[in-house]
């Protein structure tokens, strides 16, 4: 096995340190926070806020913008306090009148929602952006 220790990735011409946002197939941005009460963030990298649309509703909002909207949407969540059925914290698909599901996300946030049989606020979320 192999192990590789840096201090600094650098492109090709050696000019400029690489990012995780220039780096294609890395995570541009994750969050863990607390989608009940007050929803707070926890821990995360290159996510500024999240703004609470109403139960179980949730957007994340980036520090840097992310290259395009082509990216994949990591979600999970953990009840504290479990009521004996299955929820899903998953992106917002709602149904445009004539264009249909519309995903909501931009190069600047996502939209999450999380339900059991209704919207419900969950303790913990956890949202990470792959690109």
């Amino acid at each position: 096995m192999s192990t590789l220790k840096v201090n600094t990735i650098q492109n090709t011409s050696g000019t400029s340190s690489a990012s995780t946002e220039s780096i294609t197939n890395s995570c541009k941005a994750w969050v863990n926070f607390n989608g009940t009460g007050a929803v707070a963030i926890r821990a995360g990298y290159n996510v500024s806020s999240i703004t609470d649309n109403g139960t179980g509703d949730y957007t994340v909002n980036f520090i840097s913008p992310i290259k395009d909207s082509n990216y994949c949407i990591l979600t999970t969540g953990i009840v504290i306090t479990d009521q004996g059925s299955s929820f899903a914290l998953a992106p917002v698909v709602p149904s445009g009148p004539s264009t249909g599901p519309v995903l909501l996300k931009t190069t600047t946030q996502v939209r999450v929602k999380s339900r059991r049989e209704t919207d419900y606020d969950i303790s913990e979320c956890n949202v990470s952006i792959i690109r």
